[in-house]
């Protein structure tokens, strides 16, 4: 087997509409396909989240905090970030913390999934820096 990357994560949501609004008009990612019971976000280029309802026979019954789910995006400037979010009354898991390769925060949607922002910081050291994702587990 030879993956090439990520294509999407799928979550199962209890409010479509109100997961929509979370994602898309508050954190600000786009929409890139939507559907009456589907809807795919994220950058053209990039990897897609995709949110879906959860079933009506099946009980969305735990968060990512029960199990272990954590879904981890980059942003630019963090702290500007996290004030936009206290603006919209968005609950934060845990609040700024700066480490060497650069500052997270864990937030929570709207279902109890957590959602950990990662700014990298290129100041120093850059070449030893990566490209993808750096984020840190949520404890």
């Amino acid at each position: 087997m030879n993956i090439k990357r990520i294509g999407n994560i799928i979550l199962e949501v209890k409010d479509l509409d109100t997961s929509i609004k979370f994602y898309h008009e508050i954190l600000g990612m786009p929409i890139k396909n939507e559907r009456r019971n589907w809807i795919d976000l994220g950058q053209q280029s990039g990897g897609t989240l995709s949110l879906h309802p959860a079933s009506i026979t099946t009980s969305h019954t735990s968060s990512s905090k029960e199990n272990g789910i954590l879904i981890g995006l980059t942003v630019g400037d963090l702290d500007s970030a996290m004030d936009e979010l206290s603006d919209a009354n968005i609950e934060v898991f845990r609040d700024v913390q700066e480490r060497q390769a650069g500052k997270n925060a864990v937030i929570l949607d709207p279902d109890g999934y957590l959602i950990s922002l990662f700014e990298p910081d290129f100041s120093k050291n850059k070449d030893r820096q990566t490209s993808g994702y750096v984020g840190f587990t949520p404890e």
